[in-house]
């Protein structure tokens, strides 16, 4: 979500400053470009290092954001603190933990190293509703059979009203055609070897952030109270074949942070691009600049937060039935350099050599000596290829 939310700002600013309400078609290459700071500011009632971003944005046709490097970076509240930051890997970090507490005031301060001073209006904690439940079950989506997951959350007093929330699934892999034995190709001998296949490529871990904004209102509902579809999968994704689990987060946002991320989703979702019917101006948000006219775009939000993480197997949903379909088919093949050969019994035609050095295959059975060898796609027997085999510290089976 944080590379979907610079990414889009960038190209409102850039729709506005190059363009400015025209609705004619125009090459996607900058001819002049204003530099802006894009910061990503997100402070919660979490006890914990505080983290903010900050970038340059991008012309149309760069690839990669650049990060603000060598600032300032400091929060101060009303109450005469004031928490430091300091640079690591592209990031601000809070030098201490910290949490946001309520009926305070907070307000970002930055200060660049070329002598520009921004700074936020200040912002107070919104209310804290902790999630009721995440919940997954069978469901219907355009219809299509699969698992929703829905978050349920309540507030008998209706002070909270708007809600952005985020998921991070992670998901087990394994091979269904890993064998304990694999064949490597010794490119001195120019021959093949047998040797014992790592048990680490049999089992790995997928894992997947959200990248759209989702944002959830009940202001014109009678109770203060959502159930909000958060994610759908399809009964045949191969994610859900085995074990499956997604952390939720649910943010409570104050009805300025939720119209400022609701007019970004609604550009993107417009097209983001020049053409589009809707020419957004200038995106405000709740920073300025301080005794200078340089421009800078996000939003320095403080709000609460709550987190909950569910686990599912693929059995505990749907008993007895075959599990979805692997990420890719897992057919047997095997080479041979008899092209009379081809396709019957073999398909591929030629030496093996070549693709098992590229990794782009796997030994799946066969001697090798006298008889076929049979092989497979990479990812059908050597689980590394698509996921990690490292297990996440949080995971249980």
């Amino acid at each position: 979500m944080k590379f979907y939310i610079i990414k889009n700002i960038a190209l409102i600013l850039l729709i506005a400053i190059l363009f400015n309400g025209c609705t004619e078609a125009y090459p996607l290459i900058t001819n002049r470009y204003e530099e802006v700071l894009v910061v990503e500011a997100n402070i919660t009632n979490e006890l914990k290092k505080q983290e903010i971003k900050l970038t340059k944005s991008a012309k149309f046709e760069d690839e990669v954001y650049l990060s603000e490097n060598g600032a300032e970076v400091f929060i101060t509240d009303d109450a005469g603190n004031k928490y430091n930051f300091t640079e690591d890997s592209e990031k601000y970090v809070s030098d201490i933990e910290f949490q946001a507490i309520p009926n305070t005031q907070y307000q970002l301060h930055i200060n660049t190293k070329n002598g520009r001073s921004f700074e936020s209006s200040p912002e107070t904690l919104t209310t804290i509703t902790p999630m009721q439940s995440v919940v997954a079950a069978i469901e219907e989506k355009d219809d299509v059979n699969g698992v929703g997951i829905r978050v349920r959350s309540f507030d008998p007093a209706h002070t909270s009203t708007y809600y952005r929330y985020e998921y991070e699934e992670t998901y087990k892999v394994i091979a269904p055609k890993w064998r304990p034995t694999k064949i490597e190709w010794v490119s001195s001998t120019n021959t093949p070897i047998f040797t014992p296949n790592s048990p680490d490529t049999k089992t790995c871990y997928g894992s997947k952030k959200n990248i759209e904004l989702m944002l959830q209102s009940t202001n014109s509902l009678k109770e203060d109270r959502v159930d909000y579809l958060i994610r759908f999968i399809d009964d045949q994704n191969y994610i859900i074949t085995h074990r499956y689990s997604i952390l939720v987060r649910q943010y409570v946002e104050s009805q300025a942070a939720y119209n400022y991320y609701n007019t970004l989703k609604k550009t993107a979702a417009s097209g983001g691009t020049i053409v589009s019917p809707t020419q957004p101006g200038f995106l405000l948000g709740n920073l300025r600049a301080v005794n200078n006219d340089s421009k800078i775009a996000g939003y320095f939000d403080v709000c609460s937060v709550s987190t909950e993480r569910i686990y599912f197997n693929y059995e505990d949903l749907f008993p007895g039935k075959f599990p979805p379909p692997y990420i890719i088919e897992c057919k047997e093949f095997c080479y041979s350099t008899d092209e009379a050969l081809v396709p019957d019994p073999c398909s591929h035609w030629g030496h093996y050599a070549d693709d098992l050095s590229l990794e782009k295959i796997t030994y799946y059975s066969g001697t090798g000596t006298g008889g076929f060898t049979y092989w497979v796609d990479s990812p059908c027997g050597d689980c590394t290829t698509i996921a990690s085999n490292i297990k996440p510290t949080f995971w249980t089976d």
